[in-house]
C-alpha cells in the first residue's frame, strides 16, 4: 500500500499589482541576503584580520562564488513559482499559459542564471588578481561590506529578470462583462 501526502495548498494571498507584488518580494530577499553575507564574510575575514582574492584559508573568492552561483539559482527558482501560484490564485493581473512547462522553463533559468553570474563574478576576481600585485592585502571589512553589496545586487537582479523572461508566457487578466438581455 502507497501513502501519497499531498502538499498543503499555498496560503491564499491577497489582491495586488505584479509590480507591488515584485517589490514586496525584493524586500523580503534583499534584507536577509545582505545580513547575512556581511555577517557570514566579516567574521570570516576577521580571523586573519586581511584577505586576499585567491590565495589562504580565508579568501575572497571562497565566499562569493558560492554565493554568485546558488543565489540566482535559488531566487530564479523561488520568484517564478511565486509568481505562478499568485497567478493561479488571481492575486495579481497576469495570467501564465497553461502550456507552459514550468519545471522545464525554471530548471533551464536557474541553470543558466547560476553559471553566467558565476562565470562573471569568476572573471571579476581573476581579472582584479591579475591587475593587483600578488602581496596585495586587501581590508576585511571593506571586502565583507563588497560581498553584502553583491548580495544585494544579486538579489534585485534575480527577482526581475526571471520575471522578465516569464512575461513572455503571461497575458492580462481580462475583466468578464456578462450582458443579459432585457425583456420588455
Amino acid at each position: 500500500m502507497k501513502f501519497k501526502l499531498k502538499p498543503p495548498p499555498p496560503k491564499k494571498l491577497r489582491k495586488t499589482t505584479l509590480k507591488r507584488f515584485l517589490i514586496r518580494r525584493t524586500i523580503y530577499y534583499v534584507l536577509p541576503n545582505v545580513f547575512f553575507n556581511f555577517i557570514i564574510a566579516y567574521a570570516s575575514f576577521q580571523e586573519l584580520g586581511y584577505t586576499h582574492f585567491f590565495s589562504g584559508t580565508q579568501n575572497l573568492a571562497r565566499l562569493t562564488l558560492p554565493m554568485a552561483i546558488f543565489l540566482p539559482v535559488v531566487l530564479t527558482i523561488d520568484i517564478i513559482n511565486r509568481v505562478i501560484i499568485a497567478s493561479e490564485q488571481g492575486a495579481i493581473e497576469f495570467t501564465v499559459d497553461e502550456q507552459l512547462n514550468k519545471k522545464k522553463l525554471m530548471t533551464k533559468l536557474s541553470i543558466l542564471h547560476g553559471v553566467i553570474t558565476g562565470l562573471l563574478v569568476l572573471s571579476v576576481l581573476l581579472l582584479a588578481q591579475y591587475n593587483w600585485s600578488e602581496y596585495y592585502k586587501l581590508d576585511a571589512t571593506a571586502m565583507a561590506v563588497v560581498v553584502g553589496v553583491l548580495a544585494g545586487v544579486l538579489s534585485v537582479v534575480f527577482v526581475y529578470l526571471p520575471v522578465w523572461r516569464l512575461r513572455r508566457w503571461m497575458c492580462r487578466r481580462e475583466a468578464i462583462l456578462v450582458l443579459e438581455e432585457v425583456e420588455a
